[in-house]
């Protein structure tokens, strides 16, 4: 895998994948996935997202790949299409999630220590 600065057409891939995740409403439904396999209804309580709207966003992250379906009986159970999708929204949760705290913490940075007297390679210490 290149970085993304290398790969035009990569990033360009990407880019049009996080738009998928950046609509509140398909965004609340993967997070819902997320804890497991739900059917319409199930969602629709949980998220409060009406059902012509969720019907909606469903066939959005269908099309996108994000979700997956299985029919059971006369209902569709959707959970998420694979484990890069569960990364994604795991990590949104962590960045954005739980109380709406957007400040995140400071980078942590190595500090540099003197080097020990008479210790040659001392000064490739990094603690």
């Amino acid at each position: 895998m290149s970085a993304l600065y290398e790969d035009r057409d990569a990033a360009a891939a990407a880019a049009e994948k996080i738009k998928i995740f950046a609509q509140s409403q398909r965004l609340m439904i993967l997070s819902c996935l997320l804890r497991g396999e739900r059917n319409v209804g199930e969602i629709a309580d949980v998220t409060g997202i009406g059902q012509p709207a969720l019907s909606q966003q469903l066939a959005e992250l269908r099309r996108a790949d994000l979700v997956q379906t299985r029919k059971e009986a006369k209902q569709v159970r959707y959970r998420l299409a694979d484990e890069n999708v569960a990364l994604c929204v795991r990590n949104i949760e962590a960045i954005f999630g739980s109380e709406g705290n957007l400040e995140l913490p400071p980078v942590a940075r190595p500090t540099l220590q003197s080097p020990p007297a008479g210790g040659v390679a001392g000064f490739a210490r990094v603690l």
